[in-house]
Protein backbone atom coordinates (compact mmCIF):
# COMPACT_ATOMS: atom_id res chain seq x y z
CA UNK A 1 0.00 0.00 0.00
CA UNK A 2 1.51 3.35 -1.06
CA UNK A 3 1.00 6.87 0.26
CA UNK A 4 -0.79 8.79 -2.54
CA UNK A 5 0.10 12.31 -1.48
CA UNK A 6 -2.52 13.06 1.18
CA UNK A 7 0.20 13.82 3.74
CA UNK A 8 3.23 14.42 1.55
CA UNK A 9 1.61 17.23 -0.53
CA UNK A 10 2.17 20.82 0.56
CA UNK A 11 -0.76 23.03 1.48
CA UNK A 12 -0.59 24.90 -1.84
CA UNK A 13 -0.43 21.68 -3.83
CA UNK A 14 -3.39 20.25 -1.95
CA UNK A 15 -5.47 23.42 -2.45
CA UNK A 16 -4.69 23.33 -6.20
CA UNK A 17 -5.73 19.66 -6.44
CA UNK A 18 -9.01 20.37 -4.60
CA UNK A 19 -9.79 23.26 -6.99
CA UNK A 20 -9.07 21.06 -9.99
CA UNK A 21 -11.22 18.23 -8.62
CA UNK A 22 -14.22 20.54 -8.23
CA UNK A 23 -14.00 21.46 -11.95
CA UNK A 24 -12.70 18.23 -13.54
CA UNK A 25 -14.84 15.67 -11.67
CA UNK A 26 -18.13 16.71 -13.42
CA UNK A 27 -16.36 16.56 -16.80
CA UNK A 28 -14.93 13.10 -16.07
CA UNK A 29 -18.47 11.85 -15.39
CA UNK A 30 -19.65 12.93 -18.88
CA UNK A 31 -19.56 10.47 -21.78
CA UNK A 32 -18.24 13.14 -24.20
CA UNK A 33 -16.64 16.49 -23.43
CA UNK A 34 -17.14 19.21 -26.02
CA UNK A 35 -14.71 22.05 -26.71
CA UNK A 36 -17.06 24.58 -25.10
CA UNK A 37 -17.10 22.75 -21.76
CA UNK A 38 -13.37 22.16 -21.93
CA UNK A 39 -12.69 25.86 -22.65
CA UNK A 40 -14.85 26.94 -19.71
CA UNK A 41 -12.93 24.58 -17.39
CA UNK A 42 -9.61 25.81 -18.78
CA UNK A 43 -10.64 29.41 -18.05
CA UNK A 44 -11.59 28.57 -14.45
CA UNK A 45 -8.36 26.70 -13.81
CA UNK A 46 -6.04 28.96 -15.81
CA UNK A 47 -4.78 26.14 -18.02
CA UNK A 48 -5.06 25.20 -21.69
CA UNK A 49 -7.80 23.07 -23.25
CA UNK A 50 -5.24 20.28 -23.76
CA UNK A 51 -4.35 20.27 -20.05
CA UNK A 52 -8.05 19.98 -19.19
CA UNK A 53 -8.34 16.82 -21.28
CA UNK A 54 -5.13 15.50 -19.67
CA UNK A 55 -6.54 16.08 -16.17
CA UNK A 56 -9.77 14.31 -17.11
CA UNK A 57 -7.73 11.32 -18.31
CA UNK A 58 -5.71 11.25 -15.07
CA UNK A 59 -8.89 11.24 -12.98
CA UNK A 60 -10.54 8.53 -15.05
CA UNK A 61 -7.51 6.21 -15.10
CA UNK A 62 -6.47 6.90 -11.54
CA UNK A 63 -8.20 6.26 -8.23
CA UNK A 64 -10.86 8.92 -8.85
CA UNK A 65 -9.74 10.99 -5.88
CA UNK A 66 -8.24 14.43 -5.28
CA UNK A 67 -4.68 13.07 -5.22
CA UNK A 68 -4.95 12.15 -8.92
CA UNK A 69 -4.94 15.88 -9.70
CA UNK A 70 -1.98 16.97 -7.59
CA UNK A 71 0.42 19.19 -9.56
CA UNK A 72 3.34 17.27 -11.04
CA UNK A 73 6.77 17.79 -9.51
CA UNK A 74 10.01 18.07 -11.44
CA UNK A 75 12.97 16.06 -10.17
CA UNK A 76 15.37 18.64 -11.58
CA UNK A 77 17.27 15.84 -13.19
CA UNK A 78 18.18 14.19 -9.86
CA UNK A 79 19.02 10.53 -10.26
CA UNK A 80 19.71 10.82 -13.96
CA UNK A 81 23.26 9.81 -14.82
CA UNK A 82 24.96 12.23 -17.18
CA UNK A 83 28.36 10.53 -17.46
CA UNK A 84 29.26 8.65 -20.63
CA UNK A 85 28.42 4.96 -20.43
CA UNK A 86 32.11 4.01 -20.62
CA UNK A 87 32.95 6.10 -17.53
CA UNK A 88 30.00 4.55 -15.67
CA UNK A 89 31.39 1.12 -16.43
CA UNK A 90 34.85 2.05 -15.14
CA UNK A 91 33.36 3.32 -11.87
CA UNK A 92 31.14 0.26 -11.43
CA UNK A 93 34.01 -2.14 -12.14
CA UNK A 94 36.34 -0.50 -9.63
CA UNK A 95 33.70 -0.36 -6.93
CA UNK A 96 33.12 -4.10 -7.34
CA UNK A 97 36.71 -5.21 -7.74
CA UNK A 98 38.40 -2.74 -5.39
CA UNK A 99 36.08 -0.95 -2.94
CA UNK A 100 33.96 -3.99 -1.97
CA UNK A 101 36.92 -5.97 -0.65
CA UNK A 102 38.10 -7.00 2.84
CA UNK A 103 41.17 -4.77 2.45
CA UNK A 104 38.75 -1.81 2.74
CA UNK A 105 40.49 0.87 0.66
CA UNK A 106 39.39 4.45 1.28
CA UNK A 107 37.28 6.53 -1.09
CA UNK A 108 40.35 8.61 -1.96
CA UNK A 109 42.35 5.54 -3.01
CA UNK A 110 39.47 4.21 -5.11
CA UNK A 111 38.95 7.60 -6.79
CA UNK A 112 42.64 7.94 -7.72
CA UNK A 113 42.57 4.49 -9.31
CA UNK A 114 39.40 5.34 -11.28
CA UNK A 115 40.90 8.64 -12.46
CA UNK A 116 44.09 6.87 -13.70
CA UNK A 117 42.04 4.28 -15.56
CA UNK A 118 39.90 6.97 -17.25
CA UNK A 119 43.05 8.84 -18.34
CA UNK A 120 44.52 5.61 -19.69
CA UNK A 121 41.36 4.96 -21.75
CA UNK A 122 41.19 8.64 -22.79
CA UNK A 123 37.79 9.09 -21.09
CA UNK A 124 36.52 12.09 -19.13
CA UNK A 125 37.63 11.94 -15.50
CA UNK A 126 34.59 12.00 -13.15
CA UNK A 127 34.51 14.35 -10.17
CA UNK A 128 35.42 12.90 -6.78
CA UNK A 129 31.95 13.80 -5.46
CA UNK A 130 30.45 11.68 -8.25
CA UNK A 131 32.42 8.61 -7.17
CA UNK A 132 31.57 9.29 -3.50
CA UNK A 133 27.88 9.55 -4.44
CA UNK A 134 28.01 6.20 -6.25
CA UNK A 135 29.59 4.62 -3.16
CA UNK A 136 26.96 6.19 -0.89
CA UNK A 137 24.24 4.74 -3.13
CA UNK A 138 25.48 1.16 -2.61
CA UNK A 139 23.37 -1.03 -0.36
CA UNK A 140 24.73 -0.73 3.22
CA UNK A 141 24.22 -4.43 3.86
CA UNK A 142 26.18 -5.41 0.77
CA UNK A 143 29.00 -2.99 1.62
CA UNK A 144 29.31 -4.30 5.19
CA UNK A 145 29.27 -7.96 4.17
CA UNK A 146 31.92 -7.45 1.48
CA UNK A 147 34.22 -5.19 3.52
CA UNK A 148 33.73 -6.61 7.05
CA UNK A 149 32.83 -10.25 6.43
CA UNK A 150 29.57 -12.11 6.07
CA UNK A 151 29.39 -13.19 9.72
CA UNK A 152 30.95 -10.13 11.34
CA UNK A 153 29.03 -8.30 14.11
CA UNK A 154 28.68 -5.26 11.84
CA UNK A 155 27.16 -7.39 9.07
CA UNK A 156 24.77 -9.07 11.51
CA UNK A 157 23.72 -5.65 12.76
CA UNK A 158 22.77 -4.69 9.19
CA UNK A 159 20.84 -7.91 8.66
CA UNK A 160 17.16 -8.06 9.49
CA UNK A 161 16.17 -10.57 12.13
CA UNK A 162 13.95 -12.09 9.48
CA UNK A 163 12.06 -15.33 9.50
CA UNK A 164 10.25 -16.79 12.44
CA UNK A 165 11.70 -18.77 15.34
CA UNK A 166 10.48 -22.34 15.72
CA UNK A 167 7.02 -22.33 17.22
CA UNK A 168 7.08 -23.27 20.91
CA UNK A 169 3.58 -24.50 21.66
CA UNK A 170 3.90 -26.45 24.92
CA UNK A 171 5.24 -25.71 28.40
CA UNK A 172 8.72 -27.14 29.06
CA UNK A 173 9.32 -27.61 25.32
CA UNK A 174 12.18 -25.12 25.58
CA UNK A 175 13.78 -23.63 28.69
CA UNK A 176 16.46 -20.92 28.58
CA UNK A 177 19.04 -20.46 31.37
CA UNK A 178 21.54 -17.65 31.92
CA UNK A 179 23.56 -15.93 34.67
CA UNK A 180 24.15 -12.36 35.77
CA UNK A 181 25.72 -10.42 38.64
CA UNK A 182 22.86 -8.85 40.60
CA UNK A 183 22.83 -5.05 40.64
CA UNK A 184 22.62 -4.78 44.43
CA UNK A 185 25.01 -5.09 47.37
CA UNK A 186 24.10 -7.58 50.10
CA UNK A 187 25.20 -7.60 53.74
CA UNK A 188 26.34 -10.44 56.01
CA UNK A 189 23.95 -12.02 58.52
CA UNK A 190 26.02 -11.21 61.62
CA UNK A 191 27.19 -7.61 61.38
CA UNK A 192 25.01 -6.36 58.51
CA UNK A 193 28.13 -5.13 56.72
CA UNK A 194 28.34 -5.13 52.87
CA UNK A 195 29.92 -8.23 51.29
CA UNK A 196 29.46 -7.48 47.57
CA UNK A 197 27.14 -8.45 44.74
CA UNK A 198 25.72 -11.97 44.48
CA UNK A 199 25.16 -13.92 41.25
CA UNK A 200 21.80 -14.96 39.83
CA UNK A 201 21.15 -18.00 37.65
CA UNK A 202 17.62 -17.95 36.22
CA UNK A 203 15.55 -20.26 34.00
CA UNK A 204 12.46 -19.33 31.98
CA UNK A 205 9.92 -21.37 30.01
CA UNK A 206 9.70 -19.96 26.49
CA UNK A 207 6.10 -21.00 25.85
CA UNK A 208 4.50 -19.55 28.98
CA UNK A 209 7.24 -17.04 29.95
CA UNK A 210 7.06 -18.49 33.47
CA UNK A 211 10.15 -18.39 35.66
CA UNK A 212 10.88 -22.04 36.43
CA UNK A 213 13.66 -21.50 38.91
CA UNK A 214 16.54 -19.34 40.07
CA UNK A 215 19.64 -19.70 42.22
CA UNK A 216 21.24 -16.89 44.19
CA UNK A 217 24.83 -17.46 45.31
CA UNK A 218 28.00 -15.63 46.27
CA UNK A 219 30.03 -17.99 44.08
CA UNK A 220 30.67 -17.09 40.42
CA UNK A 221 28.54 -19.03 37.88
CA UNK A 222 29.60 -22.66 37.59
CA UNK A 223 28.35 -26.11 36.64
CA UNK A 224 26.98 -26.37 40.19
CA UNK A 225 24.92 -23.20 39.70
CA UNK A 226 23.42 -24.74 36.56
CA UNK A 227 22.74 -28.03 38.34
CA UNK A 228 21.08 -26.29 41.30
CA UNK A 229 18.95 -24.21 38.95
CA UNK A 230 17.93 -27.28 36.93
CA UNK A 231 17.05 -29.04 40.18
CA UNK A 232 14.73 -26.17 41.06
CA UNK A 233 13.27 -26.17 37.53
CA UNK A 234 12.38 -29.86 37.65
CA UNK A 235 11.37 -30.40 41.28
CA UNK A 236 8.42 -29.39 43.43
CA UNK A 237 9.05 -25.98 45.01
CA UNK A 238 6.63 -26.12 47.94
CA UNK A 239 9.21 -27.33 50.47
CA UNK A 240 11.70 -24.69 49.32
CA UNK A 241 9.09 -21.92 49.62
CA UNK A 242 8.29 -23.05 53.16
CA UNK A 243 12.01 -23.16 53.98
CA UNK A 244 12.59 -19.53 52.99
CA UNK A 245 9.39 -18.39 54.73
CA UNK A 246 7.08 -17.42 51.85
CA UNK A 247 5.06 -20.64 51.46
CA UNK A 248 1.89 -19.00 52.81
CA UNK A 249 2.24 -15.91 50.62
CA UNK A 250 2.65 -17.46 47.17
CA UNK A 251 2.38 -20.61 45.11
CA UNK A 252 4.83 -21.71 42.45
CA UNK A 253 3.42 -24.75 40.62
CA UNK A 254 5.68 -24.46 37.57
CA UNK A 255 7.92 -27.55 37.64
CA UNK A 256 8.99 -30.40 35.37
CA UNK A 257 11.81 -31.71 33.21
CA UNK A 258 12.36 -29.59 30.07
CA UNK A 259 12.71 -31.27 26.69
CA UNK A 260 15.18 -28.71 25.31
CA UNK A 261 17.61 -26.61 27.33
CA UNK A 262 18.84 -23.44 25.60
CA UNK A 263 22.08 -21.94 26.97
CA UNK A 264 25.03 -19.83 25.86
CA UNK A 265 28.60 -21.00 25.30
CA UNK A 266 30.00 -20.34 28.78
CA UNK A 267 32.34 -23.03 30.15
CA UNK A 268 29.88 -24.16 32.83
CA UNK A 269 27.37 -25.11 30.12
CA UNK A 270 29.93 -27.36 28.42
CA UNK A 271 30.84 -29.37 31.53
CA UNK A 272 30.76 -33.15 31.52
CA UNK A 273 28.39 -33.04 34.49
CA UNK A 274 25.80 -31.04 32.56
CA UNK A 275 26.10 -33.20 29.44
CA UNK A 276 25.82 -36.47 31.35
CA UNK A 277 23.03 -35.17 33.57
CA UNK A 278 21.00 -34.01 30.58
CA UNK A 279 21.51 -37.36 28.83
CA UNK A 280 20.49 -39.18 32.00
CA UNK A 281 17.19 -37.31 32.23
CA UNK A 282 16.33 -36.96 28.56
CA UNK A 283 17.05 -33.24 28.33
CA UNK A 284 18.42 -32.03 24.99
CA UNK A 285 20.91 -29.13 25.43
CA UNK A 286 21.26 -26.52 22.66
CA UNK A 287 23.83 -23.72 22.42
CA UNK A 288 23.43 -20.25 21.03
CA UNK A 289 25.48 -19.49 17.90
CA UNK A 290 28.66 -17.68 18.92
CA UNK A 291 28.36 -13.92 19.05
CA UNK A 292 24.56 -13.91 18.68
CA UNK A 293 23.08 -13.06 22.07
CA UNK A 294 19.64 -12.36 20.58
CA UNK A 295 19.19 -16.14 20.25
CA UNK A 296 18.70 -16.16 24.04
CA UNK A 297 16.64 -12.99 24.05
CA UNK A 298 13.83 -14.30 26.25
CA UNK A 299 15.97 -15.10 29.28
CA UNK A 300 18.03 -11.96 28.63
CA UNK A 301 14.80 -9.94 28.76
CA UNK A 302 13.81 -11.67 32.00
CA UNK A 303 17.15 -10.84 33.59
CA UNK A 304 16.90 -7.24 32.36
CA UNK A 305 13.43 -6.93 33.91
CA UNK A 306 14.65 -8.45 37.18
CA UNK A 307 17.58 -6.04 37.37
CA UNK A 308 15.24 -3.10 36.75
CA UNK A 309 13.17 -4.21 39.72
CA UNK A 310 16.32 -4.71 41.82
CA UNK A 311 17.21 -1.04 41.28
CA UNK A 312 14.34 -0.23 43.67
CA UNK A 313 16.19 -1.92 46.56
CA UNK A 314 18.57 -0.23 49.00
CA UNK A 315 22.19 -0.83 48.07
CA UNK A 316 21.58 -1.04 44.33
CA UNK A 317 24.59 -0.49 42.11
CA UNK A 318 22.39 0.46 39.14
CA UNK A 319 23.38 -0.72 35.67
CA UNK A 320 26.53 1.37 35.35
CA UNK A 321 28.55 4.03 37.23
CA UNK A 322 26.92 6.83 35.23
CA UNK A 323 23.43 5.85 36.41
CA UNK A 324 24.71 5.35 39.97
CA UNK A 325 26.24 8.81 40.18
CA UNK A 326 27.05 9.72 43.79
CA UNK A 327 24.74 7.08 45.29
CA UNK A 328 26.70 5.09 47.91
CA UNK A 329 25.69 1.46 47.34
CA UNK A 330 27.75 0.03 50.22
CA UNK A 331 26.51 2.48 52.85
CA UNK A 332 22.85 1.98 51.92
CA UNK A 333 23.03 -1.84 51.53
CA UNK A 334 20.50 -3.48 53.84
CA UNK A 335 19.47 -6.95 52.56
CA UNK A 336 21.20 -10.21 53.38
CA UNK A 337 21.50 -12.94 50.76
CA UNK A 338 18.57 -14.83 52.33
CA UNK A 339 16.40 -11.69 52.39
CA UNK A 340 17.20 -10.93 48.77
CA UNK A 341 16.30 -14.52 47.87
CA UNK A 342 12.89 -14.13 49.57
CA UNK A 343 12.34 -10.81 47.80
CA UNK A 344 13.12 -12.38 44.42
CA UNK A 345 10.76 -15.29 45.10
CA UNK A 346 7.91 -12.88 45.87
CA UNK A 347 8.80 -10.84 42.79
CA UNK A 348 8.48 -14.01 40.69
CA UNK A 349 5.05 -14.66 42.18
CA UNK A 350 3.96 -11.13 41.32
CA UNK A 351 5.34 -11.47 37.78
CA UNK A 352 3.43 -14.71 37.18
CA UNK A 353 0.17 -12.95 38.02
CA UNK A 354 0.75 -9.90 35.79
CA UNK A 355 -0.52 -9.75 32.21
CA UNK A 356 2.44 -10.29 29.85
CA UNK A 357 2.43 -7.85 26.91
CA UNK A 358 3.69 -10.50 24.50
CA UNK A 359 1.19 -13.16 25.58
CA UNK A 360 -1.89 -11.06 26.19
CA UNK A 361 -2.45 -13.00 29.43
CA UNK A 362 -0.61 -13.83 32.63
CA UNK A 363 2.29 -16.30 32.49
CA UNK A 364 0.51 -18.36 35.16
CA UNK A 365 -2.62 -18.50 33.01
CA UNK A 366 -0.67 -19.56 29.93
CA UNK A 367 1.13 -22.24 31.97
CA UNK A 368 -2.12 -23.64 33.39
CA UNK A 369 -3.74 -23.78 29.94
CA UNK A 370 -0.66 -25.40 28.40
CA UNK A 371 -0.34 -28.03 31.13
CA UNK A 372 -4.07 -28.88 30.87
CA UNK A 373 -3.64 -29.50 27.14
CA UNK A 374 -0.73 -31.94 27.58
CA UNK A 375 -1.58 -35.64 27.18
CA UNK A 376 0.49 -36.45 30.29
CA UNK A 377 1.60 -34.22 33.18
CA UNK A 378 5.22 -33.02 33.33
CA UNK A 379 7.81 -35.39 34.79
CA UNK A 380 8.91 -34.31 38.28
CA UNK A 381 11.86 -36.15 39.91
CA UNK A 382 10.78 -38.08 43.00
CA UNK A 383 14.13 -37.51 44.74
CA UNK A 384 15.50 -33.95 44.35
CA UNK A 385 18.82 -34.86 46.00
CA UNK A 386 19.40 -37.75 43.57
CA UNK A 387 18.52 -35.47 40.67
CA UNK A 388 21.06 -32.87 41.81
CA UNK A 389 23.79 -35.52 42.11
CA UNK A 390 23.47 -36.20 38.38
CA UNK A 391 24.58 -32.61 37.70
CA UNK A 392 27.43 -32.31 40.20
CA UNK A 393 31.05 -32.11 38.96
CA UNK A 394 32.65 -35.44 38.10
CA UNK A 395 35.93 -36.84 39.47
CA UNK A 396 37.58 -40.18 38.65
CA UNK A 397 39.68 -41.89 41.33
CA UNK A 398 41.04 -45.33 42.11
CA UNK A 399 39.94 -47.10 45.28
CA UNK A 400 42.57 -47.89 47.92
CA UNK A 401 42.32 -50.02 51.02
CA UNK A 402 41.55 -46.86 53.03
CA UNK A 403 38.99 -45.41 50.62
CA UNK A 404 39.31 -42.55 48.17
CA UNK A 405 41.58 -39.50 48.06
CA UNK A 406 40.31 -36.33 46.38
CA UNK A 407 42.31 -33.12 46.64
CA UNK A 408 44.30 -34.43 49.62
CA UNK A 409 41.13 -35.34 51.56
CA UNK A 410 40.37 -38.98 52.46
CA UNK A 411 36.90 -40.50 52.28
CA UNK A 412 35.73 -43.86 53.63
CA UNK A 413 32.46 -45.71 54.18
CA UNK A 414 31.53 -49.27 55.05
CA UNK A 415 29.75 -49.38 51.68
CA UNK A 416 33.18 -49.49 50.04
CA UNK A 417 34.28 -52.73 51.74
CA UNK A 418 32.87 -55.14 49.09
CA UNK A 419 34.96 -53.42 46.42
CA UNK A 420 38.18 -52.92 48.40
CA UNK A 421 39.06 -56.64 48.22
CA UNK A 422 38.82 -56.65 44.41
CA UNK A 423 39.97 -53.09 43.81
CA UNK A 424 42.77 -54.24 41.47
CA UNK A 425 40.13 -55.48 39.01
CA UNK A 426 38.16 -52.22 39.16
CA UNK A 427 38.76 -49.23 36.92
CA UNK A 428 38.70 -45.73 38.31
CA UNK A 429 35.46 -44.99 40.14
CA UNK A 430 33.22 -42.06 39.18
CA UNK A 431 32.85 -39.64 42.08
CA UNK A 432 30.62 -36.61 42.34
CA UNK A 433 30.95 -33.85 44.89
CA UNK A 434 29.33 -30.56 45.75
CA UNK A 435 32.01 -27.82 45.77
CA UNK A 436 29.96 -26.01 48.41
CA UNK A 437 30.47 -28.89 50.89
CA UNK A 438 33.42 -31.29 50.58
CA UNK A 439 32.48 -33.28 53.70
CA UNK A 440 31.04 -36.03 51.50
CA UNK A 441 31.22 -37.44 48.02
CA UNK A 442 28.93 -39.71 46.05
CA UNK A 443 30.52 -42.83 44.56
CA UNK A 444 28.98 -44.67 41.62
CA UNK A 445 29.19 -48.41 42.10
CA UNK A 446 31.07 -50.45 39.45
CA UNK A 447 27.76 -51.60 37.97
CA UNK A 448 26.88 -47.99 37.26
CA UNK A 449 23.47 -48.18 38.91
CA UNK A 450 23.68 -46.61 42.37
CA UNK A 451 25.45 -43.69 44.04
CA UNK A 452 26.70 -44.25 47.59
CA UNK A 453 27.33 -41.34 49.94
CA UNK A 454 30.84 -41.51 51.38
CA UNK A 455 31.88 -39.03 54.14
CA UNK A 456 35.26 -37.92 55.41
CA UNK A 457 37.45 -40.77 56.66
CA UNK A 458 37.90 -38.72 59.84
CA UNK A 459 34.38 -37.73 60.81
CA UNK A 460 35.51 -35.02 63.21
CA UNK A 461 36.80 -32.90 60.34
CA UNK A 462 34.66 -29.77 59.76
CA UNK A 463 32.79 -29.37 56.48
CA UNK A 464 34.65 -27.08 54.08
CA UNK A 465 34.07 -25.59 50.66
CA UNK A 466 36.22 -26.14 47.58
CA UNK A 467 37.38 -22.51 47.52
CA UNK A 468 38.57 -22.86 51.14
CA UNK A 469 40.44 -26.07 50.30
CA UNK A 470 42.20 -24.46 47.34
CA UNK A 471 43.03 -21.33 49.33
CA UNK A 472 44.56 -23.47 52.09
CA UNK A 473 46.72 -25.38 49.61
CA UNK A 474 47.89 -22.07 48.12
CA UNK A 475 48.91 -20.84 51.58
CA UNK A 476 50.76 -24.09 52.28
CA UNK A 477 52.64 -23.83 48.97
CA UNK A 478 53.58 -20.23 49.79
CA UNK A 479 55.07 -21.46 53.04
CA UNK A 480 57.33 -23.87 51.17
CA UNK A 481 55.34 -27.07 51.57
CA UNK A 482 56.14 -29.23 48.56
CA UNK A 483 53.93 -32.06 49.82
CA UNK A 484 50.46 -31.46 51.23
CA UNK A 485 48.83 -33.91 53.63
CA UNK A 486 45.33 -33.91 55.06
CA UNK A 487 46.35 -33.00 58.60
CA UNK A 488 48.33 -29.94 57.46
CA UNK A 489 45.49 -28.98 55.17
CA UNK A 490 42.88 -28.89 57.95
CA UNK A 491 45.28 -27.15 60.35
CA UNK A 492 45.68 -24.42 57.77
CA UNK A 493 41.90 -24.26 57.32
CA UNK A 494 41.40 -23.84 61.07
CA UNK A 495 43.93 -21.01 61.09
CA UNK A 496 42.27 -19.30 58.12
CA UNK A 497 38.83 -19.53 59.70
CA UNK A 498 40.08 -18.15 62.98
CA UNK A 499 41.62 -15.19 61.17
CA UNK A 500 38.44 -14.66 59.16
CA UNK A 501 36.26 -14.76 62.29
CA UNK A 502 38.51 -12.31 64.11
CA UNK A 503 38.70 -9.91 61.17
CA UNK A 504 35.17 -10.25 59.77
CA UNK A 505 34.45 -6.59 60.55
CA UNK A 506 37.67 -5.47 58.90
CA UNK A 507 37.23 -6.36 55.25
CA UNK A 508 34.44 -7.19 52.84
CA UNK A 509 36.35 -10.27 51.61
CA UNK A 510 36.49 -11.75 55.11
CA UNK A 511 32.77 -11.14 55.65
CA UNK A 512 31.99 -12.62 52.22
CA UNK A 513 34.02 -15.75 53.05
CA UNK A 514 32.09 -16.17 56.29
CA UNK A 515 28.78 -16.01 54.41
CA UNK A 516 30.02 -18.59 51.91
CA UNK A 517 30.33 -21.09 54.79
CA UNK A 518 27.02 -20.30 56.45
CA UNK A 519 25.21 -23.27 54.81
CA UNK A 520 27.72 -25.76 56.24
CA UNK A 521 26.78 -27.79 59.31
CA UNK A 522 29.06 -28.98 62.12
CA UNK A 523 30.46 -32.48 61.72
CA UNK A 524 28.28 -35.29 63.10
CA UNK A 525 29.39 -37.32 66.08
CA UNK A 526 30.90 -40.62 64.88
CA UNK A 527 28.69 -43.52 65.88
CA UNK A 528 28.01 -47.01 64.61
CA UNK A 529 30.57 -47.01 61.80
CA UNK A 530 33.28 -49.61 61.52
CA UNK A 531 36.56 -47.82 61.08
CA UNK A 532 38.84 -48.80 58.18
CA UNK A 533 42.14 -50.47 58.99
CA UNK A 534 44.76 -48.05 60.30
CA UNK A 535 47.19 -46.79 57.75
CA UNK A 536 50.74 -46.03 58.90
CA UNK A 537 51.17 -43.33 56.29
CA UNK A 538 48.19 -41.38 57.59
CA UNK A 539 49.23 -41.93 61.19
CA UNK A 540 52.62 -40.37 60.54
CA UNK A 541 51.23 -37.54 58.43
CA UNK A 542 50.63 -35.26 61.39
CA UNK A 543 54.27 -35.52 62.47
CA UNK A 544 56.08 -35.33 59.15
CA UNK A 545 54.72 -34.33 55.74
CA UNK A 546 55.11 -37.11 53.23
CA UNK A 547 53.81 -37.85 49.74
CA UNK A 548 50.67 -39.98 50.20
CA UNK A 549 49.35 -42.60 47.79
CA UNK A 550 51.60 -42.14 44.81
CA UNK A 551 49.24 -44.17 42.63
CA UNK A 552 46.36 -41.73 43.18
CA UNK A 553 45.62 -39.14 40.53
CA UNK A 554 45.29 -35.70 42.10
CA UNK A 555 42.64 -33.37 40.58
Amino acid sequence: MTETGVLSATDSEWDCACARFAVIAPLAAMDAIGHTAADEAATQLGVSRRQVYALVHRLRTGSGTVTDLLPGRSSGGRGVRRLPEEVDEVIADHLTMMYLKRQKPSVAVVYRTIARECVRQQLPVPARNTVAARIAALHPGTVTRKREGTDSPAARNRRAAGGSPPAITEPLEQVQIDHTAVDVMVVDEHDRQPIGRPYLTAAIDVCSRCVLGFVLTLEPPSAVSVGLCLGMVCCDKRHWLDTIGVGEQMTWPMSGKPRHLYVDNAAEFHSEALHRGCQQHGIDPHYRPLGRPHYGGIVERLIGTAMTRVHELPGTTFSNPTDRGTYDSETTAALTLAELERWLALAVGSYHGTVHSGLGQTPAGRWAAGIAALPTPPTIPANPDAFLIDFLPVLRRRLTRTGFVADHIHYFSNALKPWIARREQCDKFILRRDPRDLSRIWVLDPDGTTYHEVPYRTLSRPPITLWEQRAAITHLRERGRTEVDEAALFRMLDTMREITTTARKATRTARRNTERRRHLHPPPEPAGRVQPPPDPVLTAAAEAPVAVFDDIEEW
